[in-house]
């Protein structure tokens, strides 16, 4: 009989199968989605000095992590779907809210960006938001990835993000 639902660890998913393919055998998360988030963050912090990079930031779509390996080149990226259905429901969810945050600063910054007179007047302001507000996200996002949600901050401002964000990698 075979079984519908593949579990992490066993069969398919094997640890050393999930390793090999750089996805993280206890979660069944990989951190290559984040490359679709760090692609953005780089246009982002780029902007001050490059800002014809303005229209690949607003190109940039929020992808989810189906889409985002469905439309990869990752090399395994069936074996990282098959996966992420079979990771931990509640990594999953708390991956989801960091990714709607992440989509919501982003596509307010492309907002911020459309409406602007001259872009590269507000350049450095979004670039600061990047920083601050994007990559914490992006770290938190990193760390669910990994398995650590215990020590997740309820709020992502500032400098307590950021001792929050510096605790999980100690």
């Amino acid at each position: 009989m075979e079984c519908l639902h593949p579990v992490l660890g066993a069969g398919e998913l094997a640890a050393e199968l999930l390793e090999e393919a750089n996805i993280n055998a206890q979660t069944g998360l990989a951190t290559d989605y984040l490359n679709h988030f760090n692609e953005v963050m780089m246009l982002l912090e780029m902007l001050p000095d490059m800002p014809d990079c303005t229209a690949d930031v607003l190109e940039w779509e929020p992808l989810d992590y189906e889409g985002h390996f469905e439309n990869s080149t990752f090399k395994d990226k069936n074996l990282a779907i098959r996966a992420y259905h079979a990771a931990p429901a509640h990594l999953r969810e708390h991956l989801e809210v960091h990714v709607a945050e992440i989509n919501g600063v982003v596509g307010s910054i492309q907002d911020q960006l459309r409406s602007a007179a001259d872009p590269t007047q507000v350049a450095a302001e979004i670039a600061h938001r990047a920083t601050h507000e994007i990559k914490p996200l992006i770290a938190f996002a990193g760390a669910i990835i990994h398995g650590h949600v215990e020590a997740e901050a309820s709020q992502h401002e500032g400098d307590g993000a950021q001792a929050e964000i510096d605790a999980l990698f100690a």
